[in-house]
């Protein structure tokens, strides 16, 4: 038996299934869609789990693009986009699939 922690964490894997049907999104859309199908998650654990994902090639980050506008925080935002990576392994779970098929039907 391996010592340590396992590697695999059923919160990335959710998020793989999300990052699937989205295809490309940024870390707080991402979260938006989580958090529809799995409430109990904050957005700090999301940005967690974006992290160790790229380091474990389970997500890639694409691009990190500069978006202006009128923020609480000041005039820009830096949103990172991110895709499926190579070690990803979606296996399509039924809820996420239920929850992105009301989307399309304008559902939600």
């Amino acid at each position: 038996m391996d010592r340590g922690r396992p590697i695999g964490s059923p919160i990335r894997q959710n998020m793989i299934e999300v990052l699937h049907f989205l295809g490309k999104a940024h870390g707080y859309e991402l979260y938006k869609h989580y958090v529809k199908i799995f409430p109990r998650i904050t957005l700090r654990v999301v940005y967690y789990h974006l992290k160790k994902g790229v380091q474990l090639k389970e997500f890639k980050l694409e691009k990190v693009q500069v978006e202006e506008g009128d923020y609480s925080w000041g005039s820009h935002a830096e949103k990172r986009y991110y895709v499926l990576g190579p070690k990803a392994k979606p296996q399509i779970n039924p809820k996420v699939k239920a929850h992105f098929d009301k989307t399309k039907k304008g559902g939600v």
